[in-house]
């Protein structure tokens, strides 16, 4: 039966206006997204099909293009329109940090720097570049690859945080295995770039670490001082 058909209290669209898009299943929402199913099925019985065939809902969003456009209902028309939308999303959380939420929200500094590296699939460090009311200046990213101490380099940190005009940062890296644990060297790398942006009178006010569905917080496990 085609959505359309369906009572309007149980059609995605119009539950998600009544109730809210928290309301919707991953299946319900995806088929909004879909729009249209396929010959024999309705945009939520293709959504679920595709829920199946990559796991879930983030392991669709975060397909490459090969594996994304080979499943049907999908193309490089539907990849690109989720690529802007996922794009938004980041553009979105960085504005709310622009406006001043970076150290009053830490929430909103996780979620925004995973959306920016929890997909990633090698190790990325990066900065959130701040001014002296911790409102984002910029996000760079400074190293790509496994991080350790032969790969960092706090003359080049410092150079970078003089050009950004920053009065405070917010160090951030992934852990690819998913494992949001820090180590000895993360512990080490921090505490190297601490001490040279302290030259320099910027503040280190956290580092971030990425993992699998968890973001581990240097200053919230007391690993970092303010």
């Amino acid at each position: 039966m085609a959505i359309s058909d369906w009572p309007l209290a149980e059609r995605p669209r119009e539950r998600l206006l009544a109730q809210g898009p928290s309301a919707l299943s991953d299946a319900e929402l995806l088929a909004i997204f879909l729009r249209t199913g396929c010959a024999g099925k309705s945009a939520v019985d293709l959504a679920r099909e595709l829920l199946s065939r990559f796991g879930s809902l983030r392991g669709l969003l975060e397909a490459d293009q090969n594996s994304f456009c080979a499943a049907q209902g999908l193309g490089t028309a539907k990849y690109s329109q989720l690529q802007a939308v996922l794009e938004m999303a980041r553009r979105h959380l960085g504005e709310n940090l622009a406006r001043g939420q970076a150290f009053t929200s830490p929430a909103t500094v996780k979620d925004f720097v995973c959306a920016k590296l929890r997909h990633r699939q090698q190790e990325v460090f990066a900065v959130l570049w701040l001014d002296n009311q911790h409102r984002l200046l910029a996000f760079k990213e400074l190293f790509q690859g496994t991080i350790d101490g032969a790969s960092v380099y706090p003359r080049e940190v410092v150079k970078q945080a003089l050009a950004a005009n920053a009065a405070a940062a917010i160090f951030t890296h992934n852990h690819p295995s998913g494992v949001a644990e820090p180590s000895q060297a993360d512990e080490r790398i921090t505490q190297r770039l601490t001490e040279g942006l302290a030259l320099v009178d910027i503040r280190v006010l956290d580092h971030l670490i990425v993992g699998d569905g968890e973001v581990i917080s240097f200053a919230e496990r007391g690993l970092i001082g303010n």
